[in-house]
C-alpha cells in the first residue's frame, strides 16, 4: 500500500511539474510579445541597445575606444552612435576622473530604465497580482518562496 501511495505521488508530481512548465511557456510567449512591442516602439537600433546594455553593466562607465574595440567598429562610427544615445538622454559623457583626456560614457537613469523594461520581462505585474483571489495569491507566494529556496540551495552547492 505504501508503494502505491509513493507511486501515485510521483505521478502527481510529474503532472504538476509538466503543467507548471506548460504554463510558464505560455507566460514566456506572452512576455516575449510585450517585449518585442516595447523594442519596436523605441528609437534605438539593436547596436545602440547593445551599447546601452554594456553601459548598464559597468559602474565606472566605458570609453568610446573600448566600446569601438568591443563592437569591432571604427571610433567614428562609435562616436556617432554615442552622440545619438546622449541626444536621446539615455547616456552621458563626462571627463574621466583619472585622465582628463578621456571621456567616460555612462548610462542615465532613463537609459537604465529602458534596459530594465526590456530585459526584465515581468509576467507578474502589480495589476495582475492584485486581481488574483487571496488564496491564489498566497499559493503563488508559497510557490515562489519554495523555488527561491531551491535556487539558493543550488547556488550554495556549486
Amino acid at each position: 500500500m505504501r508503494h502505491e501511495v509513493t507511486e501515485q505521488g510521483e505521478h502527481e508530481r510529474e503532472r504538476i511539474v509538466h503543467e507548471i512548465q506548460t504554463l510558464n511557456g505560455a507566460m514566456e510567449d506572452a512576455v516575449l510579445n510585450v517585449l518585442l512591442q516595447q523594442l519596436l516602439s523605441m528609437d534605438l537600433t539593436i547596436q545602440q541597445l547593445r551599447v546601452l546594455i554594456i553601459l548598464v553593466t559597468t559602474e565606472e562607465g566605458a570609453t568610446g575606444r573600448s566600446l569601438s574595440t568591443s563592437f569591432g567598429v571604427s571610433m567614428a562610427s562609435m562616436s556617432g552612435m554615442l552622440d545619438r544615445l546622449v541626444a536621446q538622454g539615455v547616456a552621458t559623457r563626462s571627463p574621466d576622473p583619472h585622465d582628463q583626456r578621456v571621456r567616460r560614457i555612462r548610462v542615465t537613469p532613463l537609459g537604465a530604465s529602458v534596459v530594465q523594461r526590456l530585459m526584465v520581462a515581468r509576467p507578474f505585474r502589480d495589476d495582475i497580482l492584485m486581481s488574483l483571489r487571496m488564496e491564489d495569491l498566497r499559493a503563488l507566494e508559497q510557490g515562489f518562496r519554495a523555488v527561491s529556496e531551491q535556487i539558493a540551495l543550488m547556488g550554495e552547492r556549486e
